[in-house]
This record gives structure tokens, sequence and C-alpha cells, in this order.
């Protein structure tokens, strides 16, 4: 829907929001401020033009506390995610739409304008202007202090930045000299591009709005370091650990760490209202306690939780279902959105020459993807409720193909053993274990963070049958610093962790996940960190067809139609269900939701994954309510 008729849809019913406002009155949170005179009341804190949500609810209730749980006291930044307050953001169908944007407009895929709501405010009540954006591109975005590499990754196309226009107080303009497709994705992903910032509240800690004296009596009292580093502090948007930090989001933390417990209060100025005209969103309290990650199934099922899919799986689900009636809760499956529950990754930029040579050629890679019994893993695992699949997109993308899913994924020791003969590794060691040209024993080591132990329940099957081929798999968990330093340092051969976040994307979304152009991707770190230090730090890919990914991932960033895209994306896929480039397992396995019988609006079908869904993110949460009568 256009940015243009979701106006249009707002005008004709804003006569009725209007006698709305005057029947339902305030949410009873802020009844008593508007009384004494504390707080404007709603008709005046709503900008003039509210998002009108697509997800309300004329039987829901204003008030009441959600309950969730979470691992780390880091993990309130999860209420960015789930609150799912951006600028644009997917709609269920994961179209761009506008949110805090009142609309934007986008010309040759290269001049994006945005129209912002008038009226709109910060959560502390100061105007939502163009001034946020100036604030974030010319006081942090392009200060040498607090942005020494310049602006973020995604606002440069071929190392240039836009140009950037105020237009007037509700409008600016980004244009680049040529198109940037990725632009609008990144301002709607879960952890968002931040291109506005509340300077109203942040100059007081920045050098070119304050004298020396006052800055240096602020840092001392602060106890950091520089004024850069506390700015930096003060304007963690999506760790949301600045209780005192200016929002958009519709709850506010009001709890600083370290706590067990932190409360979010319904932010009085949030720009979304019900089809009634009612101000979202209803619940009035989010209340997160920490608890030990291993036992976050076990307090859901006694029902200490309102909403719980973090720390879930499917290993839980009984447990669950069977503590359902007696904690008055139910439990949904949702379907996950990533292209494999768990991959292995051989590691092509590994620092050990031997291994290097092997696993850079195709046929031992395939070899190890025939020698993992994907069906067995189902059945053991997940009680034969997943799909045994590859690493790629899900049948819900557009860009789904069968023999994507399947290639190289059907378990043929035979086939598997005859191309590990044809690679030359013919010779064996006394215990079975074929030996590699430098004459060691193929011995494994495979690393994990050691989140999991589903992931230890999978190695072990697979360690079954990978000796089968005369291949002995040693596991090396260690914390995830470490497990990403391994692979990152090429001291790691091979690794397993989740597959690519987004299993659902279009040819409209960036192909980067499949591509070399990120060190955070286990499977080629030097190769990604070429890309992306703009060939300062690692090495460019030596291998034709990751090559020819990189190239691939060039044009898409260029193409200027969608026919253009859907081509680039198919070569894309092809590529990488042939090359092997990552070893996927297993898709689609159930997502148990905990949902208790009190909160509504809660949809019993879903796609709980973090690209693009945000998790709860696109469901917004801000129009679930709380059952006065439970």
């Amino acid at each position: 829907m256009t940015g243009r008729v979701i106006k249009l849809l707002f005008l004709l019913l804003l006569p009725l929001a209007s006698v709305c406002h005057a029947t339902t009155g305030e949410p009873p949170l802020f009844a008593e401020r508007v009384e004494a005179g504390e707080l404007e009341p709603m008709q005046r804190r709503l900008p003039l033009e509210p998002r009108l949500s697509p997800n309300g609810s004329e039987e829901a209730l204003y008030g009441g506390t959600m309950r969730l749980l979470f691992g780390k006291s880091k993990d309130i930044r999860q209420m960015v995610v789930y609150g799912y307050s951006r600028l644009v953001g997917y709609d269920l169908d994961l179209n761009l739409v506008p949110d805090i944007l009142r609309d934007f407009s986008v010309e040759e895929n290269r001049i994006f304008t945005f129209h912002l709501r008038k009226g709109h405010r910060w959560s502390d009540g100061h105007p939502f202007t163009s001034e946020a954006f100036r604030y974030y591109w010319e006081d942090i975005a392009n200060n040498e202090g607090l942005s020494p590499f310049g602006p973020p990754k995604a606002m440069l196309v071929e190392n240039q930045p836009p140009r950037f226009e105020i237009l007037g107080e509700y409008t600016v303009r980004y244009t680049w000299h040529k198109p940037n497709p990725v632009f609008l994705t990144k301002l709607a992903e879960p952890s968002p591009l931040f291109i506005y910032a509340p300077g109203h509240y942040l100059k007081q800690f920045h050098e070119s709005h304050n004298s020396p004296e006052a800055l240096a009596a602020t840092i001392k009292e602060s106890g950091r370091r520089n004024w850069t580093s506390l700015h930096h502090f003060k304007n963690r948007q999506y760790k949301l650990d600045n209780p005192e930090l200016p929002s958009l989001q519709p709850w506010l933390n009001t709890t600083p760490k370290p706590a067990e417990r932190f409360i979010f209060v319904r932010n009085p100025y949030f720009h979304r209202i019900d089809s009634l005209g009612r101000q979202l969103p209803y619940i009035d309290q989010v209340s997160i306690h920490i608890a030990d990650k291993s036992l976050i199934a076990a307090k859901a099922g006694s029902g200490e939780a309102d909403l719980q899919g973090r720390g879930l799986a499917l290993t839980d689900y009984t447990f669950l279902k069977a503590s359902e009636e007696r904690h008055n809760f139910k439990v949904y499956l949702w379907s996950k959105g990533t292209g494999s529950q768990a991959a292995i990754f051989p590691n092509l930029n590994s620092s050990d020459p031997a291994w290097a040579e092997l696993v850079r050629d195709v046929r031992f890679r395939r070899a190890l993807s025939l020698g993992i019994n994907r069906r067995e893993i189902n059945q053991v695992i997940y009680f034969g409720l997943a799909n045994e699949s590859n690493n790629t997109v899900l049948p819900g993308s557009p860009l789904f193909k069968p023999n994507l899913q399947t290639a190289w994924t059907q378990y043929d020791l035979e086939q598997a053993n005859a191309l590990l003969d044809e690679l030359g590794l013919t010779q064996r060691d006394k215990y079975g274990f074929r030996r590699m040209e430098d004459g060691r024993s193929m011995e494994v080591i495979l690393h994990t963070a050691g989140e999991s132990t589903e992931e230890t329940d999978i190695l072990e099957l697979v360690r079954d049958s990978w000796h089968q081929l005369g291949i002995k798999l040693l596991v090396n968990p260690s914390q995830r610093e470490v497990f990403r330093e391994r692979i990152f340092s090429g001291h790691a051969m091979i690794s397993m962790s989740w597959g690519v976040d987004n299993g659902l994307p279009s040819a409209a979304m960036s192909p980067e996940e499949f591509t070399p152009v990120h060190q955070t991707q286990l499977q080629w770190p030097q190769w990604g960190q070429h890309y992306e230090t703009q060939q300062e730090r690692g090495y460019a890919p030596d291998i034709p067809e990751a090559q020819r990914l990189l190239d691939l991932f060039l044009q898409w960033n260029s193409a200027t139609s969608v026919p253009q895209k859907l081509q680039i994306w198919e070569e894309v896929l092809n590529i990488q269900a042939e090359q092997v480039f990552t070893i996927g397992l297993i898709n689609s396995v159930p997502q148990p939701i905990v949902v208790s019988n009190r909160l509504r609006g809660v949809p019993e079908e879903g796609t709980y994954s973090w690209s693009p869904t945000s998790y709860f993110g696109i469901y917004h949460p801000d129009t679930f309510w709380i059952a006065h009568d439970q």
C-alpha cells in the first residue's frame, strides 16, 4: 500500500477517530498526569496523521503488563526488534510500507525523499523533525571523532555518500549518483540503520555544541574516557541501555543496568492508532526477567511468561504442551525463516595449506554433504517434523525451486566415498581413517559456539556417518567470541552455526548472505573482510565461482529492474547449490511460542525469524492486549 493510499484512508477515518478520542479518553496509565497538567491530552500527543495500524482490535483493552524472559541483560535490545518502529517496515506480505514516515518516494532507485508526520514527537515530547536527520548526518555520520570511517556502508555507493538535503521541516532527501538498492531494506531490518538521532538531547555530549570546559565537566562526571565515548554510550538506540535517551519505540526502558528485571513503559507519544482512534500500544508495561538460558523453558512452562519464543526449542514442546492447562497458557508452533536450522561451514580461508587446498575442491565439499544422513537427523532430533534441506531459500520465498533444496543432500555413502577416492585420498591409517596428502590422518576439528545441546546431538549423528567415509570428526566448543576469532583468523577448519538468516527473500532483497561480502560469513571470512574494508584487509576471492558470486552481488546493486534482479538471484542460488559452499542440514523446524491465556492478539501461525520478520516485530506487539478477566 502506497503512502498516498494510507494517507487517504486515514483522512476517511479521521472523523471516526476524533469521535473515539472523545469517547475512549486517555489510556488509564496517563489519565492522572493529563488531569494534573503534567502531560498533554492524547489528541495533542499524536501526530496530525498517525499511522493507522492494520492489526488493532476493537475488543482490545488498555492496560496490563506483558512478561518476557531473556537470557542476558543485553537481550533487552530485542525490544527494538519486537517493537518494530521503523522509518519503513515490512508488512505481513513482506512489502515495504511507511511507518514512522508519513510516506516516501523513490526515483531511479537512487533518489529517496522522506516525508515525516507533522506533529510527531520523541518520547520526551520534543518535536521529531528534519533536525533529527540533520544531526545524525552532520554531527554523527560525518564527524571524524564519532565516525572515523565515515557513514555506514549502507549509505555508500561505490564508496561515495549521498547528497543530503533538508527540503522542509518535515521533508528530507538522499541522492546517490547511482542506485542504492539496499537503503530501504536496511531501515527495515531487525537491527535497523538509525539515520536519525535526538540531537536535542545528545548535543550536551557533543564537542561542537559545548564549550570545552562544560564538556570536560560532563565527561568527568560520567566516568568516560572522552566525549566520543560518552556520546556513543548515550546514543545506543538499539541497545536501549540509556533510559534517558528519547525514543520512537512503543515501550521505553526505565531500568538502568545492571538489573535482573527491566521495566518498559508505554511511550506517551507513540505514533500509531487503531481503527477506533486509540493510541497504541494497548499494553502499559513490559516486564523483562533475566534468567539463566537453561531455565527459560522451565520458567515459561511454569507460567512465568506471557509471550515467549526466545530460549525455546522443539525439544521443549512436549513438556510445554503438558503444562498448558495447569499454568494457563497455549503453545503455538510457528515456522522458522532461517535457511537451515543448523549448517556446516567449511572454512575456505583456512590458514592450514593442506586443508585449504582440500576444502576448496568442490568434490570434497560435496562428499561431506552426501555423507550426512539428514533423514536420521530429522527423525531422531526433530520427530520428523522438519525438512531435510540445503542451506537455501525456503518454499515460502518467490525465489524457491525444489532443486535448490535437494542439491547434494541425498545420503549416498557410495558416491561420497567415490568422490574422496577421486581426490586421491585413498591411503588409510591403522584405524581406517583416510590420510591427507601431507600424511596426516583426516581429523576434522569442527568448532561451535558451545551454546546448544541441539548442535551437540546433531554432530553425534554426523560423526557416525562421516566415520563411514574415513573421516574422524572432533568437536571443539568454545565461547562465541573465541569461536569467531578462530574462524576469522583461519585457525578453524570447519564450523557449525545456523544458516542464512533470511530464508524468505524476494528479488528486491539483497543477495548479500549468499555472496562473499561480510567477514561474519563463516565459510569465507577473509573474502568478506576484503570487501567490507574496501580491499584494505583480508584478500580477494580466488575461486572462480566465488568471484562470480561477488560479481553478481555488484550487478544486483546496480540493477534497476525486477527482472534483472531476479535473473541475478537465480544464478546466485544455483551456484550456491552446486558448489556447496555451506552444508545445510535441516530447515522449517517448528518453533514453540508460549502465549498466556490472558494475552490476546497473537496470531496462532507466524514465521519466527530474525530476518525479515524481526521475530514478533511484523505482527506488531503494540496491538497485543491483556484480557482483564484472566
